[in-house]
């Protein structure tokens, strides 16, 4: 569960870093475009009055020189000057076309009368001219970039969160192959050093039923070794009857549990599915111990199949203590656990095992507090 947790943290931590980042961006972008706009204010508003000096009579070269070079020093505010009935006099930083290039101009003259930006500029004697002008193309990228920002942040966050995600990911699955052979392999030298002595025993004395009930559990053991032998190699699949498999892990769970837990079974006609059986009680027998787990070993656990078209459904049911459904998800996942001993890889691998040994699915169907809970298999 802390495993959980710490990695829901560091998700959580990612995802605040984002947007402290992106709000920043925005908010000083904001900031340096208002101030912007504001000069740009100021820039056309000094080049109608620049314009309005250059046709004033009583100016000398000295005066013209210096509004003819206010003039040319606008280079980013796009402005039309117009004087009676729309006459375009002067036009600056707007890139016409060859083709019909007045149209063209009509029509930017349109958008900036309908944005309402423009400035009276009065030349006496009652003639007046107006100029027009919009935002220039470098504020308008400005604007946009805290958002163009934001997203690549936001690419690149996702993208080094998947790859750490999946080098740590495939980093566990290593550890877990590496550990589960490993422990097969240890366990494989006593368990023939036990099936040895089991013999010896048999030979100078009469077979007790306590010695039957050793090699049992030699057997057991053996079945387990040869289970986590398994994991990361590519199981040997073939037809076997699904009933037959619930059936015998019901059967080896009911003897070792307690009496207050009350199984009841319902199967449906027998299905020949391809699977590998060692591998599917595993999965039956981690999902059976959940359920005692879930009920205390004081409960009912009911374990039915049904043919879905053409696949069978297992499902197992319990009326536990619950599992909330924002959790319906990450039960699964590898180190999840409520329990104080373990290390929350058993749903984990049993949704390895089905998922991808055997191309099913498993998920929780159901569940409410104090109720019921069910967890359903599709093969």
């Amino acid at each position: 569960m802390r495993h959980y947790v710490r990695k829901k943290r560091f998700k959580l931590f990612i995802l605040l870093g984002t947007i402290v980042i992106g709000s920043f961006s925005s908010i000083y972008t904001k900031y340096l475009v208002d101030e912007l706009k504001l000069e740009e204010q100021k820039k056309v508003e000094l080049w109608a009055e620049a314009t309005r000096q250059l046709v004033e009579p009583g100016n000398n070269e000295t005066s013209i020189g210096l509004t003819l070079e206010v003039l040319k020093n606008n280079t980013t505010v796009p402005v039309i000057l117009v004087g009676k009935n729309d006459t375009i006099h002067h036009y600056r930083n707007i890139a016409v076309p060859n083709k019909n290039p007045d149209r063209y101009l009509k029509k930017q003259l349109a958008k900036m009368k309908n944005s309402g930006k423009y400035i009276e500029i009065n030349l006496g004697d009652g003639e007046k001219q107006y100029l027009y002008y919009k935002t220039s193309t470098l504020l308008i990228k400005l604007t946009w970039f805290p958002i163009v920002q934001f997203i690549i942040i936001a690419i690149f966050v996702s993208i080094a969160y998947l790859a750490f995600s999946s080098s740590r990911k495939a980093e566990q699955n290593q550890v877990w192959v590496g550990m589960a052979k490993e422990t097969a392999h240890q366990l494989g030298t006593p368990i023939s050093s036990l099936m040895g002595w089991i013999d010896l025993f048999a030979l100078k004395s009469t077979e007790t039923e306590a010695l039957a009930e050793v090699k049992k559990d030699i057997s057991r053991l053996q079945n387990i070794a040869d289970r986590f032998s398994k994991i990361g190699s590519k199981p040997v699949l073939k037809d076997i009857s699904i009933n037959e498999v619930v059936q015998q892990s019901i059967h080896y769970l009911k003897v070792r549990s307690s009496n207050k837990v009350n199984f009841t079974v319902e199967l449906d006609d027998d299905h020949k599915i391809n699977a590998n059986t060692v591998l599917l009680e595993w999965v039956f027998e981690n999902l059976i111990k959940n359920a005692i787990d879930a009920i205390k070993g004081d409960g009912n656990i009911h374990i039915s199949t049904t043919k879905i078209n053409h696949s069978v459904a297992i499902d197992i049911s319990d009326d536990g203590k619950g599992i909330p459904k924002s959790k319906f998800k990450t039960v699964f996942e590898p180190g999840f656990t409520t329990k104080k001993r373990g290390w929350g890889l058993g749903l984990s691998l049993t949704k390895r095992i089905i998922e991808d040994y055997h191309q099913g699915k498993i998920f929780v169907k159901e569940s409410e507090a104090n109720k019921k809970t069910t967890f359903r298999i599709i093969l």
